[in-house]
């Protein structure tokens, strides 16, 4: 979908500037907003399209809810539209480092403040794990193919595997896969 008006890059800004404004724990919390705005309310990119993007946005340097709303922009209305994302996404995060150098040094080792911020944090756990089991099933993940990802999950956070080594093993593993099934 090509957008065409001014008020096409105000919807681009204010749909970034929302999910920036009111999403707490980062890039992967953010995941479930941008997939309920881009994919389901706006319609500007469809659901194996938005997989690929998150792909593209997570590998690229940056933040990856910055290189999100970047391609987001771009798919939609080209350069401008990328400028008009990328401002409404950074917005609200400068926004609220500016308030929270003003005053939060003032109130941060108050335990009211602590017991908010630990408060958050399931939450925020909550956010990153609803998109990914929804992107598990778009990407065809069954219960035949589900220990990949579990082993994954157990090679890097338990084992301590650096995710640079299992993404060079699974290109090697689909180089070989693709070479034996030439020959």
């Amino acid at each position: 979908m090509q957008l065409k008006t001014i008020n096409d890059y105000l919807q681009l800004f204010w749909s970034f500037f929302k999910i920036g404004a009111f999403t707490f724990g980062g890039g992967y919390a953010m995941i479930s907003l941008f997939q309920r705005e881009v994919v389901e309310r706006k319609k500007w990119v469809e659901e194996k399209e938005f997989l690929e993007l998150l792909a593209i946005a997570q590998s690229a340097p940056g933040p990856i809810a910055l290189n999100t709303a970047i391609f987001t922009g771009y798919k939609t209305k080209g350069v401008w539209g990328s400028v008009a994302a990328a401002f409404g996404m950074a917005l609200p995060s400068f926004m609220a480092i500016l308030l929270i150098v003003y005053f939060f040094t003032d109130f941060k080792e108050q335990p009211d403040v602590e017991r908010v911020f630990k408060g958050i944090r399931p939450a925020v756990v909550a956010l990153i794990v609803a998109p990914l089991w929804k992107m598990g099933k778009t990407a065809g993940i069954s219960l035949k193919t589900i220990w990949i990802p579990a082993g994954v999950i157990l090679l890097i956070a338990l084992l301590g595997v650096s995710p640079v080594y299992v993404i060079l093993g699974t290109i090697l593993a689909a180089l070989c896969s693709v070479i034996l099934k030439r020959s």
